[in-house]
């Protein structure tokens, strides 16, 4: 009677895994291909931009002034944002803003933080003419990104140099002195152009960040010679690929990840054109680079995993000063994304990634509503069927993405 329930349990085991292996979303590489078992966590997300009503509750703040068509206090995106969640306690310390995102990065450990800084360091007075909006922190604020042990800022966006050169060169210094690595704006364009390396014992993560026109980066930000600004990326499709293959040979070797840091296209929609994804999979195909870690949407985009290459056409904000403001709200920009890439250094490959939803509510980052949570679920899923990826749920309630 024994041997006949064993044969009857194994026979029901067989039966569920077999199902299981038919169950949509269960069929990453990782299930498939088997791959070596150590891979690097990293933490990426989209734009941080730590200025305007977030400066102005931290406690050094800026002179409020702004120079936009209506808002000229930055202090009135405080107010707009307490209307509608109620009061913030000002000031507020120096971890406040990262919320429920602390836990998730204690949870997860990754590797190496990684962030497109969509803000100067600067207490600078002198706007860049003509701009309209100028994000700004005051650099005693830098602890906002130290304290949470930020190691990496990409610099090549269309706000980098909203507060003019003196903006940029006292953002560079304050990282400098900080130690928190960057790349993609510099003195000039040879250190506009200069990878950042962040190290193990085991391995390397190597990080080249460019801005393209797409995303609203005026041409003539891009550094010279003997000029400062940012690293601004061909129009031309072979003259690009030719810029970032050449450098990505001169410095990467066996075991190193290259991250392709690129803040590209409109802020809202969930539209990605054909020349993006081209020049995306021509990156991949031509160029060394492992990871794409797009930005400039206000809004998570699509997921694509082309080759074994992860590609984040758009990150969305992370933390911004948008609460109250109205428009656009059927792409919820309250609601932001942690990404967590597993990448196996031998190849470059993607093992897994882990993503974790939140929300900005009260100036800060929170855990989302199971609402919320199924909303993004289903935006992920609609979008990223087009390129062959979805999302399934974990137990905890974090994402897991799957590809064909």
């Amino acid at each position: 009677m024994r041997l006949i329930l064993c044969a009857i349990l194994t026979a029901g085991l067989s039966l569920f895994l077999s199902f299981m292996d038919h169950v949509p979303g269960n069929n990453s590489r990782q299930d498939q291909d088997k791959p070596s078992t150590f891979c690097v966590t990293l933490f990426l997300c989209g734009d941080v931009m730590t200025g305007r009503g977030l400066d102005q509750i931290l406690p050094n703040s800026v002179d409020p002034r702004l120079y936009e068509s209506f808002v000229k206090d930055a202090r009135e995106y405080v107010s707009l944002a307490e209307k509608v969640n109620g009061p913030v306690r000002q000031p507020v310390s120096y971890t406040y803003i990262w919320g429920d995102a602390i836990k998730v990065w204690e949870q997860m450990a990754p590797a190496f933080k990684i962030i497109n800084l969509e803000t100067t360091i600067t207490s600078y007075d002198f706007p860049l003419p003509g701009r309209g909006i100028n994000y700004r922190m005051h650099p005693d604020n830098i602890q906002v990104l130290t304290s949470q042990g930020i190691d990496f800022c990409s610099l090549a966006n269309n706000h980098i140099l909203d507060w003019d050169l003196g903006g940029l060169k006292e953002t560079i210094r304050t990282l400098k002195n900080t130690g928190i690595k960057y790349a993609g704006a510099g003195f000039d364009l040879n250190e506009a152009g200069r990878p950042a390396i962040l190290a193990t014992e085991q391995f390397r993560v190597i990080i080249f960040s460019f801005g393209s026109e797409t995303s609203g980066i005026p041409k003539n930000w891009a550094a010279g010679p003997e000029r400062p600004g940012l690293n601004l990326l061909p129009v031309k499709v072979d003259e690009a690929l030719n810029i970032i293959s050449n450098q990505v040979k001169v410095i990467k070797q066996p075991g190193d990840i290259v991250v392709l840091s690129i803040h590209w296209g409109t802020n809202w929609g969930y539209t990605i054109p054909d020349d993006q994804r081209n020049l995306a999979h021509s990156i991949i195909d031509n160029a060394g680079v492992d990871v794409i870690y797009g930005h400039s949407s206000h809004h998570p985009r699509g997921i694509e995993v082309y080759k074994d290459k992860l590609i984040l056409y758009g990150t969305g904000d992370f933390i911004n000063d948008y609460e109250g403001i109205t428009g656009y709200e059927q792409y919820r920009k309250d609601i932001s994304l942690m990404y967590f890439p597993c990448i196996d250094p031998s190849n470059g490959n993607l093992i897994s990634m882990i993503m974790v939803p939140m929300q900005i509510k009260n100036f800060r980052l929170n855990f989302v509503s199971d609402t919320d949570a199924r909303w993004l679920y289903n935006t992920l899923n609609r979008e990223g069927r087009k390129m062959g990826t979805g999302v399934t749920f974990n137990e905890n309630g974090h994402y897991s993405l799957s590809w064909n």
